[in-house]
């Protein structure tokens, strides 16, 4: 229970950083999509099912204040959580190459999959342009920024593995008390 709203909490942190803080640091109106580190980060730490279940959760947000068809981010984030969580048994918690060449290849997923049905399916035909100042720059500024925010998740990750191990280490060590029956016989004298 503890590490579901703990991960609620990041995935608004994030929002909000994105939506707020990192709209004042955009570089040339390109913002880093942080919604997209959490749900790869945590599919790669956690598995297929949390990918998908972050990635929801963040394409949800996405949809509610930011979509023009309902359902759209949502399935995208799930899509890309799910592929992160297929590299959970070759992920080495130390290693932030996979990870980030991962992230790299979901932003241009992310991106050539945003232009392809909500501006292509629309008639607008400037692929060069939309690649050259939307999708590459965006890429390239969510990978710099991955290498901080990875660290901060894979520590929290940690944070919540331990104290998640300590609660299991508590409950096993805790003496369980048998229930003993005396023999006696209820309040009528049956």
């Amino acid at each position: 229970m503890r590490r579901k709203a703990i991960e609620a909490l990041l995935i608004i942190i994030c929002f909000i950083l994105q939506c707020t803080v990192f709209q004042a640091l955009s570089l040339a109106g390109i913002v880093p999509n942080l919604l997209l580190i959490v749900t790869s980060s945590l599919g790669f730490m956690r598995g297929e099912k949390e990918g998908m279940a972050v990635g929801f959760f963040s394409g949800l947000l996405t949809d509610i204040f930011f979509g023009r068809l309902f359902g759209f981010y949502s399935l995208l984030y799930m899509f890309l959580g799910y592929g992160s969580g297929l590299f959970h048994r070759m992920f080495y918690d130390e290693d932030i190459k996979l990870p980030m060449i991962w992230i790299a290849l979901s932003e241009l997923v992310y991106g050539l999959s945003v232009y392809f049905f909500l501006f292509l399916m629309r008639s607008r035909f400037h692929f060069g342009f939309y690649f050259g100042h939307i999708i590459l720059p965006e890429l390239v500024y969510t990978v710099v920024v991955t290498i901080v925010l990875y660290r901060l998740i894979r520590s929290l990750n940690h944070w919540l593995e331990k104290k998640e191990k300590e609660e299991g280490e508590s409950r096993m060590a805790s003496p369980i008390i048998p229930y003993k029956d005396n023999g006696e016989t209820g309040t009528d004298g049956s």
